[in-house]
């Protein structure tokens, strides 16, 4: 009865989350098949309703979507992305610069307002808050340091949702154009025995980034594997809208279930910060964004979902949905995922030696 009552729920959120993907198709809003099921399962996930996102379907979905990405990484594209290393090199300085300066605002802004919460407990909760990393990694070091997870993960989560959510409207209020002849995929078309070939090669990168124990397997191990297909010019299929349309709703589903009552109430000022801090933190990215256009002459709002500080999947999403330079988007992110992933603890440790 367990497993029927969660399979019966996690029906009902898809099918919430296929009426809202239609509904924003309708309205013409972007990326309709992520930000709908977002928007409609984190509204009715806050009023108490038994939302619940299953964990297959969001990792095939981070598949899909990883499958997808990689596709656009030409060769000619590869070395234009090689080309920029300098550039990503300075988004990983900015990114772990930020990080530090938004923690130590959270730091300063809550303390006297949090007294329940030890000073050192506090400094490493909002340390690992602020970070510019996944959620999921952020918690666990956060959990080593004798932090707040649960205001680390819910930090991270609102501040993911707050920039899925705005950057798509804002760079479609702006009038951001697409730019279909910078970075096409290597193929379009669908091949059903290269499909099943692709798909098999993917799960078995998939498999090996399990094994390793590395972080987010299901989104880079297939993008590893697609990356490397797609340099050596090896086109096997394209893959069905469908699926794409499917890995963007999951995904947006798996965003918004995090949001329960209980997330509201917990914390409600140090979320209130968080949330204030993410709109400063998208503005002061989007001026560093327009530096590196100006250092580099690549499209401006390629290089704002390169820098900002939502996650791979999301921004890549949005990248190729409005077709706004998919391999440029990618690389600025993997790059900086893996490098916070690496020094974001060693920092943290030679900043506050005492904790």
């Amino acid at each position: 009865m367990p497993r029927l009552n969660f399979a019966t729920r996690a029906a009902l959120t898809l099918a919430l989350a296929w009426a809202a993907a239609l509904l924003c198709t309708a309205l013409h809003t972007p990326l309709p098949w992520m930000i709908g099921p977002l928007l409609a399962t984190a509204l009715c996930s806050m009023t108490g309703a038994p939302t619940v996102s299953w964990n297959v379907l969001r990792n095939l979905g981070q598949w899909t979507m990883g499958t997808a990405l990689g596709l656009y990484f030409t060769p000619q594209v590869a070395r234009m992305v090689g080309s920029l290393w300098w550039a990503i090199g300075l988004g990983i300085v900015w990114a772990l610069l930020l990080g530090w300066a938004f923690s130590a605002w959270l730091y300063r802004h809550n303390a006297a307002r949090m007294p329940q919460v030890p000073a050192p407990q506090l400094r490493a909760t909002a340390y690992f808050a602020g970070a510019i990393g996944a959620a999921s990694e952020m918690t666990l070091l956060a959990e080593r340091e004798h932090a707040r997870t649960d205001l680390v993960a819910a930090s991270h989560s609102l501040r993911l949702v707050i920039v899925t959510v705005s950057i798509p409207f804002a760079l479609q209020w702006l009038g951001a154009q697409p730019l279909p002849d910078l970075m096409p995929a290597a193929i379009r078309t669908v091949q059903p025995l290269g499909l099943a070939l692709l798909a098999g090669l993917t799960l078995c990168g998939v498999a090996l980034m399990q094994r390793t124990g590395r972080p987010n397997p299901w989104f880079l191990g297939a993008l590893g594997v697609s990356v490397g297909l797609t340099v050596a010019d090896v086109q096997l299929s394209a893959l069905p809208v469908s699926w794409v349309n499917a890995a963007q709703l999951v995904i947006g589903v798996s965003l918004g279930v995090r949001f329960r009552r209980e997330f509201l109430r917990a914390a409600p000022q140090w979320l209130g910060s968080v949330a204030v801090g993410t709109v400063g933190l998208m503005v002061v990215c989007a001026g560093f964004a327009w530096l590196l256009h100006w250092a580099t002459g690549l499209p401006w709002v390629t290089l704002v979902l390169g820098t900002s500080p939502g996650g791979i999947a999301e921004m890549a999403i949005t990248a190729k949905v409005l077709q706004l330079g998919v391999p440029v988007v990618t690389a600025f992110q993997v790059c900086r995922l893996i490098a916070v992933l690496l020094l974001v603890a060693p920092m943290y440790r030679r900043l506050y030696p005492q904790h």
